[in-house]
């Protein structure tokens, strides 16, 4: 009743409940800010969403929580983000830019390393665990649940027991580094294919 009062005699004062655009999408690289993550195996993320910023001749911006770039691709709109929260609290940028470009979790792709993957194997999934991967876990902390989609990219598991974090937060071999830009482009396609054609057929393209 007072929201109605309001509208008819001041109208404008009060905001209208805006609906998602279902042609807009938002593209999450996770890595860790700072030059001295930049080009460890943690930071694919980042590396992914660069690339494809790159390939489409756009530029990312410092905005809040993060640096965005934004494309379109096939009347879809795609809002590429780098959380700069760091890994362990990137469900808040997520969660902030969900909010603010009015995005559903089913236009959510996130974009992570994953050790239980052989080094430049791709898989993209709708939902699932953390895998214990920080950032995945913070951000189904945050945003209330796995329920969205992922793209997962092996990184490998080449280090001595106790070594983990070494190995995640190291540098790129240099027989891993001449393979990255196949996987990095591959992974691009991915995140327009999720876009355009939908969730279970980009699965069944690429998922190698």
């Amino acid at each position: 009743m007072f929201a109605e009062w309001l509208r008819k005699w001041w109208p404008g004062t009060t905001s209208k409940h805006v609906e998602p655009d279902p042609m807009k999408y938002l593209i999450v690289g996770l890595g860790n800010i700072g030059a001295e993550y930049e080009n460890t195996r943690h930071n694919i993320g980042f590396l992914v969403v660069d690339a494809l910023a790159r390939a489409l001749d756009v530029s990312f911006s410092p905005d809040t929580l993060g640096a965005v770039a934004r494309f379109k691709h096939k009347s879809r709109t795609f809002v590429l983000l780098k959380p700069s929260t760091y890994m362990n609290r990137s469900g808040k940028a997520v969660h902030y830019w969900l909010q603010k470009e009015k995005i559903t979790k089913d236009n959510l792709l996130v974009i992570v390393d994953d050790l239980n993957l052989p080094y430049g194997t791709i898989r993209l999934r709708g939902k699932g665990s953390d895998g214990g991967h920080n950032g995945l876990k913070d951000i189904d902390q945050v945003c209330g649940g796995n329920n969205y989609a992922r793209l997962r990219l092996g990184i490998g598991n080449e280090f001595q027991k106790g070594r983990q974090v070494d190995y995640v937060l190291g540098e790129w071999s240099d027989d891993e580094a001449a393979k990255l830009p196949e996987t990095l482009e591959s992974a691009g396609e991915v995140v327009k294919s999720f876009a355009t054609i939908g969730l279970q057929r980009t699965m069944s393209a690429f998922n190698n």
